[in-house]
């Protein structure tokens, strides 16, 4: 289930934060309750990705992107993620996420954060997330222009590339073993 109450708490307690510039940095804390947990008593991997939500959508109000989305009816979807797990989150640890947009290309704006144990980094997910409306996908740099921050996006970090030209490698659809096409409907 999606942490609807978490969302709203997080909503609310940000609600007059400062804004934030669009790459600045939204850091908030919280806590992993047993509803959180896998069969190994540790943060389950999808609902790290779920959790992030908490991060993200804080960050987006305060940089001013939800407002502009409500205004022109456009919508946000993730569209792509790679997601590093390197150190256990346990049932009850307080633990710090870290949001931030790291730059856009033509079509997506990546976003990169984490979450934190101490001075522990536990894991960490880039997004790639689209900016949608009812005619496609909306430019990055329209969106940017739509927030009052420059269209042009900081240098995006070798790895944040990297992985973006990799990701377009990647075949769409999928290519599917000869033995799952069998079990696909007709």
């Amino acid at each position: 289930m999606y942490p609807l109450f978490r969302f709203a708490k997080e909503m609310v307690k940000f609600r007059n934060a400062p804004p934030l510039a669009i790459t600045g940095t939204h850091v908030s804390t919280h806590i992993c309750w047993p509803w959180d947990l896998d069969p190994w008593i540790e943060l389950n991997n999808g609902r790290t990705l779920t959790l992030f939500d908490l991060g993200r959508i804080p960050m987006a109000q305060r940089i001013g992107l939800i407002p502009i989305l409500r205004q022109r009816r456009w919508g946000i979807t993730v569209a792509g993620s790679s997601v590093r797990y390197r150190r256990r989150i346990r049932a009850f640890d307080r633990f710090t996420m870290i949001s931030r947009v790291a730059g856009w290309d033509q079509r997506f704006i990546y976003m990169d954060q984490s979450m934190w144990r101490g001075a522990d980094c536990c894991n960490q997910v880039l997004i790639r997330s689209a900016i949608t409306s009812a005619g496609g996908i909306v430019a990055p740099a329209q969106v940017m222009a739509a927030i009052g921050a420059s269209p042009d996006s900081p240098p995006l970090p070798d790895w944040i590339a990297g992985w973006a030209d990799a990701d377009a490698l990647r075949p769409w659809p999928p290519v599917l073993p000869p033995d799952a096409k069998a079990h696909l409907p007709a």
